[in-house]
């Protein structure tokens, strides 16, 4: 982390939260386009992943996370004979986008649990600065 202020506990807190944010949004970004089709297996939707890194700061030992780039994922689409469909192809397939809507939302279950936690321990600590300040 060069030229930045050494890390505290929000800042810390605050990135986690941001990187959870990032965690749910993809995931319903996914589950907003899960069923959907296409003419061809390249215009189909491929769910997105988001990876994240570690970064430490080195003025207060402290180790954070982040988010360094959104990948597509490379399951490929499932071929479904619809021969209505508007958009099937002249052998009467449609494109489907391999969404698995159940892992998508314990995707979003877990990232928003994360997230409340992290707001408890934000709460916890605010307390505690609280209290220190008072018995001073």
């Amino acid at each position: 982390m060069p030229d930045r202020a050494p890390m505290t506990l929000f800042s810390l807190t605050e990135r986690a939260m941001q990187a959870q944010m990032v965690r749910m949004n993809v995931a319903t970004s996914n589950l907003a386009n899960a069923g959907s089709v296409s003419s061809t297996e390249d215009g189909a939707y491929r769910p997105i992943r988001a990876v994240f890194a570690t970064e430490l700061d080195r003025a207060s030992g402290l180790a954070s996370v982040t988010s360094s780039e959104l990948v597509r994922s490379e399951v490929a689409p499932t071929r479904r004979y619809d021969p209505a469909h508007p958009l099937a192809d002249a052998d009467g397939h449609v494109w489907e986008a391999p969404v698995d809507e159940s892992a998508e939302m314990v995707e979003i279950m877990e990232s928003a649990r994360q997230y409340q936690n992290l707001v408890q321990a934000l709460q916890t600590a605010k307390q505690l600065m609280l209290e220190t300040l008072r018995s001073n």
